[in-house]
């Protein structure tokens, strides 16, 4: 009668979900090894020829033929470019998504790479260089990865996953439009298929490879692109008092919304950046124009206190422009919410990020004034986001050229170390009961 009674427990605990999920470990490893080839090689395809937001044609129809190879239902031109397709697995369990963006930057790259891109176009405007500076070529080829190990287990799989390949995460190509995540949500991405739970992640030249930075709650800032337009009166440059010099006006509001943000907001409460990333003004070195405008962006992680710095940012502006004869304009895009980590799901998923690469390598991020769309998909349902290290060993990533710089440099070990966080976080989801 023990001997029964053992047995059976013996076999109830082998039964547990962390039993299964740590019998898991060395598969979830096989698995992101037997893809890694492949990854590198869509990761090296995909950053020798990118693609500017809403323009990933070339990148989609990878995408969407790899994924058809898997033998799934694959959308196309959600959102413009945007990717589908879902994964029903073999055995019943909950819904989760997968999201990867797959943008590159106006940016002319300078890594020296043998597979550097050598992409040019226009810009808003301007002639540009195109490169994956932010990472985003690494992101598509870490999910095809996953997409291909999961397919591999279709018939034992509990649950179903959708793939999501996103355009336009850095931004449409016209000032004013909607970027990826907002617009496929627009477009119902979820009207077929709502998931329980969204993951992402961004490979991260502030960790070294090998490590994976996750925090719960707020992590990433809010994002609002914000204009500010001021009109004066046109003169003669050697009689700015027949005029009214609308550059002067810009650069004093300029320099008052740091005083905004100095003196004005409780930054010790939340952190908040305001900061102009264009000032365009004239056409002669010898004239006064009529009109200066800046562009830049306003990052925040509470929504009051960004509230309270547009009315600020507004109030400084038009008293500024007031005093001197000008008038101001301000308007604000709202780019991207602050992106949460939802609290229950972050406990969750900390253990499976630790089972992927290590306890000793999964590492609390501090709050970052960097922004993502992801944050869209995680309003909607609870969403996980993290960061997979991407510098090499070796280089102190304090000192390594940060995303979005022409020298970012990512080492492709990361890729496996994505692969194996994604692949363990999902296979953990779908398999707890």
């Amino acid at each position: 009668m023990r001997t029964r009674l053992l047995t059976a427990l013996i076999a109830s605990l082998l039964a547990a979900p962390a039993f299964a999920q740590t019998a898991n470990e060395p598969d979830t490893a096989a698995a992101a090894q037997a893809v890694q080839k492949d990854v590198v090689a869509w990761r090296r395809d995909i950053h020798q020829h990118p693609e500017l937001g809403n323009n990933e044609v070339r990148t989609a129809k990878l995408v969407a033929d790899q994924l058809r190879r898997l033998g799934l239902q694959v959308k196309t031109g959600i959102a413009h470019t945007g990717v589908v397709a879902v994964l029903k697995g073999g055995k019943p369990g909950p819904r989760i998504a997968l999201r990867a963006d797959m943008d590159a930057l106006p940016v002319t790259e300078q890594t020296g790479l043998p597979f550097a891109s050598k992409v040019k176009t226009t810009y808003r405007g301007q002639d540009v260089g195109v490169m994956h500076a932010c990472g985003h070529d690494a992101h598509v080829a870490i999910l095809l990865g996953v997409a291909t190990a999961l397919a591999a287990q279709k018939a034992t799989l509990p649950g179903e996953v959708m793939f999501v390949f996103q355009p336009s995460e850095e931004g449409p190509p016209n000032a004013g439009e909607t970027f990826g995540a907002k617009l496929m949500l627009e477009e119902g991405v979820w009207r077929d298929f709502k998931p329980d739970a969204v993951f992402g992640l961004h490979v991260w030249a502030g960790l070294p490879v090998g490590q994976v930075g996750v925090r719960s709650g707020p992590m990433l800032a809010a994002a609002d692109e914000w204009s500010l337009t001021v009109r004066g009166q046109q003169t003669h440059g050697s009689r700015p008092w027949d005029g009214v010099d609308p550059i002067t006006v810009a650069a004093q509001i300029l320099l008052g919304t740091q005083s905004v943000i100095a003196r004005q907001v409780n930054v010790a409460a939340s952190p908040a950046v305001l900061t102009a990333g264009q000032f365009n003004a004239g056409v002669r070195f010898n004239i006064i124009p009529d009109e200066a405008r800046l562009v830049g962006t306003l990052r925040t992680f509470d929504a009051a206190q960004r509230e309270d710095i547009i009315a600020r940012f507004r109030r400084t502006a038009e008293d500024f422009a007031h005093a001197s004869g000008a008038t101001a304009t301000l308007d604000v895009a709202a780019n991207a919410p602050a992106t949460v980590n939802d609290p229950a799901l972050t406990t969750r998923v900390r253990p499976s990020l630790q089972r992927a690469v290590g306890e000793g390598n999964v590492v609390e991020m501090p709050l970052q004034t960097v922004a993502e769309d992801f944050a869209q998909f995680a309003n909607t349902v609870p969403g996980v986001y993290f960061f997979v290290g991407s510098t090499a060993k070796g280089t102190d990533p304090a000192k390594a050229p940060i995303n979005h710089s022409p020298q970012f440099l990512l080492d492709e070990q990361s890729l496996d170390v994505g692969v194996r966080a994604m692949l363990q976080v999902a296979l953990d989801y779908l398999a707890a009961k």
